[in-house]
């Protein structure tokens, strides 16, 4: 009996890692789809600085939720549901911000700093997709990693919440984002795979 118990476990677990892996991947890829709008209404002029930093904000809320889902190795319905619902929420805040009647000056240094930082977050959310879908992040590195993105989400907030980003605080920004990226590299090509 211990023995079939032992293996319906295993089975329940090897059958499960592709829909974990599927439901994680298709969360980082909407972020990935997210974080694209928000640089193409930044580069349009549809967005200011300030817009685009306060759905950053609304940005680092979801990666903290699929980080805190992630963070067990599973992720159940009601978690799904829950990110589902706050990506949701952030498609319609980039919509309306796109089509207020703010616009913004997308060749000012302000607006080139911050398109610059979207454009890594695109970056570095496709490297983590990409370590979710080829099993070179495991589902609590997959945690540690969204984690993080929500943490360079959150200094490009503050950066910009005040319509403005300068030099300096893009220095503060490159250096959580240079942290993150050598995370993603150490984490997709450490010796634990998803199996």
């Amino acid at each position: 009996m211990r023995k079939t118990q032992l293996i319906t476990a295993l089975l329940a677990t090897l059958l499960a890692a592709p829909v974990f892996a599927q439901n994680a991947a298709t969360s980082v890829q909407r972020d990935v789809n997210q974080q694209q709008r928000i640089e193409n209404g930044l580069q349009s002029g549809q967005l200011t600085t300030r817009e685009a930093a306060r759905l950053e904000r609304e940005e680092s809320r979801v990666d903290h939720a699929e980080a805190k889902a992630l963070r067990d190795g599973s992720m159940s319905v009601q978690e799904k549901r829950n990110i589902n619902r706050l990506q949701n929420d952030a498609s319609r805040d980039i919509a309306a911000q796109k089509h207020d009647a703010q616009t913004g000056n997308p060749d000012s240094a302000s607006s080139k700093r911050m398109q610059a930082d979207v454009q890594r977050n695109i970056n570095q959310q496709q490297r983590v997709e990409n370590g979710i879908k080829d099993g070179s992040l495991t589902n609590h590195e997959a945690a540690r990693m969204e984690r993080g993105q929500a943490r360079v989400n959150r200094r490009e907030f503050q950066a910009g919440r005040d319509g403005h980003v300068g030099s300096v605080e893009q220095a503060r920004v490159q250096r959580t984002e240079n942290r993150q990226s050598g995370r993603i590299h150490r984490q997709r090509h450490d010796a634990q795979h998803r199996g």
